[in-house]
Order: C-alpha cells, then structure tokens, then sequence
C-alpha cells in the first residue's frame, strides 16, 4: 500500500522528546524565476513505530520557512502498516561551517562595468558643462558678439543661430546617449549584485527542518521537501538572426535564458524548469493615497529668454558599407559547401493564463559560483515585414527595420537581442516585454541602398518695426529619398513642426508647400509626423515640408526638445 500526504507549515513545537532521524537528501528539480528559485529535494527514511522527527540539515539560511512543503509516501505492503502521518514542520538556525566563497567570475565582470560607470558619469558631466556653455553663448546678445565686444553685423545673426542651435541638437543627443548606456550599466550592475549570494563567512548560519512524523508500525518512507531561496535568477537573452537573401525574408529569433546561482547548494544533475512568474514581487496593486491641490507661492519669480532655432545635426557618422559588404559576400564564400545543420534542443513549453513556464530536457549542472549558465528556450522561424524608416533632420541615413507579430504563447521579458543581417553581426538593442499578439520592431542597421538628403529650401525672419507688430519665422524643407535597389521597397519618414502651449504663439502648417503626411501624430509625440510609401526601384520621392510660427514682437521665443516618450517594446 502506497499513501500519498501533504503538509503545510506549521512553525510550531513538534513531539517533544520525539527521536529524530536524519534525512539524507539530494537536490532532484529546480524551479527558477527572475528573482529566486524553488528547490525540491528527495530523501528516504527508515520511520519508527510511533512518535519520532525527520531532519534535513545544513539548509541555506536564506531560505524562506513559509514556503516549506512537505510530502511524503511509504513503501511498505500489508494492511494498515504502511501508514504515517506529517505534522508539524520546525525551522531552527544553526551555525554553519565555514567555507571560501568563489565570486571571481562575477566580480571580474562587476569591476569591469563599474570602471565604465564611472568613465560614463565623466563623460555626461563633461557634456553637460559643454551644454551649459553653449546655453551661456546662446544668451549672449549680438550686439556684444563682434570684434573687440562690438555689435555682430546683422547680416551674420541667422548664421550664428543656426550654430548655435545645430551645436545645442548634437550635444543633447550626446547626452542622450551617454545616459542610455549609463542606465544599461547600473542595470547590470543591478542584476549581477541581485545573484551574488550573500558573503560567506566562518559561522554562517544554516536552517535545519525538523519534520514531525507518527508511524503506526516500523515503515520506509520517502519524502519531497520543496522551499523558496534567494540568491538565484536568470534573464533573457535574444538572437536574431534575419536573411534578406532568401525568396523571402526571414528572421531566426532564438529565446535562451542566463541563469545564475549563489545559494550555496550544489545544483549538479537535476531537472530545471524556468518559470516567467515573479516570485518575490508584490501580490497585489498598490493602495492610492489622496492628492490635494493647493496654491504654490514660489520664492523668487524670473524668466530667462533666450532665442534659439534647430538646424538639422549634420551628419558626422561616415558609415563602413563596402566593408560590411566584403565581409557578408566572404562569409557567404567560406559557407559555399552545404552543410547539414545540428538541430537544436529546447525547452517544453507550458503556458498558462497568467504565467508560463519551459521544462528544460535532460539534467543539467549550475555552478554555485555565480558563473552563468545559458540554456535553449525556444527557436521560431518568422517571415517579417521589412521597411526602411528615415528621420532625416538627425542624420541623412535610411535603417532597415523587421515587424512581426509575436504568436507564441509565451510573453517575451525584457532582455538584450543580439541582431544579425545575412550573416553579420549588426549590434545589440533590447526587448521589452511583449505579450503574444503584440507587434515587434526589431532594426538592423543602415540601409545604403536608400539615398537621403534633406537642405532648407526657404527660411524668412521678420523683425517688427513697430510698437504691436508681430514676429514671424517661416521655414520650408525639402527631402529626397532615392532608391538603388532592385526591388520595391516601403519607406518611412518622420519630421517634425514645433508646437506651443502658449496662445500667444502660432503655428500653421503651410498646406500648398507642404506633402501630406500619411500619419499626422506618430503616437503621443506632438508635432511629429510621418510619410510612408512604397519606392519603386530607381525611384526617388520628394518631401516638402513647410510651417510659420508667429508671435507677439515684443516677446522673445525658445525652442526646447521634448523627451521621448516610453521606448517602444524592442529597440
């Protein structure tokens, strides 16, 4: 007779006096999710007839006694003599013994990203100071920027200001991307500090779990004790792999997982399983406080005026197309000989309403070192959407882009993606998290093929000569996106007409020497329009694009770029 028995944790005193058996155990399957692990161990045990207590020792001290589960099964035959029941389950902390901790591996790697830390914190505070100048300059008035303090001429104002403003566009995308990579850092920084076990040190306490059990009869059982601990986690990690070359285009988006663990067990030869739940995140949304509003009485009231105009950032950036070329045509020759791909094992998926979870096959080894260990998830074959997208006032570049709709039942979590083009490494951007159904944006990299250029076709200022006369700044743009490819390509292009708050200023788009945009509002972003069409081969396409601002001449105008809103799902 077999008997199957579940219990839960009961921190309470067990049989006093009771004789304890110590459970030998090895570490059978792990669970692990983004923020911890649940470990399951099986041991055997010869019960006692009556009262007695079944010992685990030298558990983790950083496991969590709430999340104890406890089942066990007997083994012996005939009528009522296999039967045991569980009572309650005891945790104890008791001095463990002392042992080196071996963390060169993520130290090395911590090191290494806290030296770039700090050469980005330098290099965002030299930017910055490069900023402030070139904002004290702008304030400066003409009248004192000639020779010797005297006034500029009049003639060369349009041209200080078209500096001034193209040198305000390059440092602040400068400063947007030296932050970027800083906040990539520290969240790095982040997560190989979250799967660093806590430092071992002589004494370090362990956990013992004393598990109650009375036996009607001498019986062999065995038991499955399952707990939650820290100190282990993995993240996701993307490759895709997009072949332009082929009938038609196809991307090999392969989702594998970097886990890490620091628990101190050892985790040799067991079963693994990836879970997509947050274990140790909250439980439930958080409760709103009430908002009051009242007046706010500032302490000192000033305006700075300044007047400003952007000018399109020239484009620094020489890119390297002939060598890529010659790179992907010798990868092509070096593959010329068909070879039969390995086939590539991954994990079971098992998706359910609010998590899913992959099985990963066979036993697999993690080291306890903190040194990480990357398995399979999945590998999907998409046919995508490819198009170029174009924002010509930044830089005169085209850039492939692939869209696809994400069908897989799993959610993809935030992670690096590793992007590839017919066989070259293009760069590495981020996923955010995308639910099945959600539609996926994945660039990789300049398209030479697309020919841009943009220049100012028109540019009228008028200064008020007298008392009441408003100002005007007219401006006119004219785009050419030409295409050398052999086939149809669909091209998109953004450009931007500034916006007011204010009703005092004005600003109009000037319909007859403007094209219509096919979206007006790309999203949130005020002002920002789109033109997308289908280019033919050989073709060209013109885009013009005109607008007058207007406002009181008494009044001095700034322009000042707005932040990005939330970074779309991928990068």
């Amino acid at each position: 007779m077999k008997t199957s028995l579940a219990a839960a944790l009961i921190v309470a005193p067990s049989f006093a006096g009771a004789a304890e058996i110590e459970l030998s155990s090895r570490i059978d399957r792990v669970t692990v999710y983004p923020d911890g692990a649940v470990v399951t161990r099986l041991g055997k045990a010869e019960l006692l007839q009556g009262a007695s207590q079944i010992v685990l020792r030298g558990l983790p001290a950083t496991i969590d006694p709430a999340s104890i589960r406890v089942e066990g099964k007997s083994y012996s035959e005939g009528p009522g003599n296999g039967a045991f029941s569980v009572g309650a389950v005891d945790v104890r902390i008791t001095p463990g013994e002392a042992r080196p901790v071996l963390d060169t591996v993520i130290e090395g790697k911590l090191k290494a990203l806290q030296q770039e830390k700090a050469t980005l914190e330098g290099t965002i505070s030299a930017i910055e100071t490069k900023r402030a100048t070139i904002e004290r300059f702008g304030q400066t008035g003409p009248d004192k920027l000639g020779p010797d303090g005297k006034a500029l001429p009049v003639a060369d104002w349009p041209a200080v200001f078209d500096a001034i403003g193209t040198a305000l566009v390059k440092v602040n995308d400068e400063l947007r991307t030296a932050r970027t990579r800083a906040g990539d850092v520290a969240s790095e920084i982040e997560a190989l500090e979250r799967a660093k076990p806590r430092p071992g040190r002589p004494g370090a306490p362990k956990r013992d779990v004393a598990i109650a059990v009375e036996a009607n009869a001498p019986v062999a059982a065995e038991f499955a004790v399952s707990y939650r601990v820290s100190g282990a986690s993995w993240t996701p990690v993307y490759e895709a792999r997009l072949a332009t070359t082929t009938a038609r285009p196809e991307i090999n988006l392969v989702r594998r997982a970097e886990l890490r663990q620091r628990t101190g067990e050892d985790w040799s030869d067991v079963g693994l399983t990836l879970s997509t739940t947050r274990s140790a995140g909250g439980t439930r949304a958080p409760d709103l406080p009430a908002m009051q509003v009242m007046f706010f009485e500032p302490p000192v009231l000033y305006e700075t005026r300044q007047r400003m105009a952007p000018a399109p950032m020239a484009a620094a950036r020489a890119k390297a197309a002939a060598q890529a070329a010659a790179e992907a045509e010798a990868d092509k020759t070096a593959r010329a000989a068909e070879m039969r791909p390995a086939e590539v094992e991954t994990a079971q998926l098992d998706a359910g309403t609010y998590q899913a979870s992959f099985q990963v096959p066979g036993r697999v080894a993690i080291p306890q070192d903190g040194s990480s260990k990357t398995v399979i998830l999945s590998q999907s074959r998409i046919e995508p959407a490819l198009s170029a997208r174009i924002t010509p006032e930044l830089e005169e570049t085209a850039y492939l882009e692939a869209a696809f709709i994400h069908e897989q039942e799993a959610p993809l979590l935030p992670g690096a993606v590793f992007l590839h083009r017919d066989g070259t490494y293009i760069g590495r951007g981020q996923i955010g998290l995308v639910a099945p159904g959600d539609k996926v944006e994945l660039g990789f990299g300049a398209d030479d093929k697309l020919k841009v250029s943009r220049a100012p076709v028109r540019r009228r200022e008028n200064e008020p000569t007298w008392l009441g006369q408003s100002r005007t700044d007219l401006r006119e743009f004219r785009t050419v996106v030409k295409s050398l490819h052999a086939q149809a390509v669909k091209v998109t292009v953004t450009e931007r007409v500034p916006f007011s708050e204010s009703s005092a200023i004005t600003i109009e788009t000037i319909a007859a020497q403007t094209t219509p945009p096919t979206e007006k509002q790309v999203g949130t972003r005020r002002g920002v329009s789109a033109w997308t069409f289908d280019l033919a081969p050989g073709a060209e396409k013109e885009i013009k694009l005109a607008y007058r601002i207007k406002w009181p001449g008494d009044r001095e105008v700034s322009y000042a770029p707005q932040p990005l809103p939330e970074a779309r799902p991928v990068n």
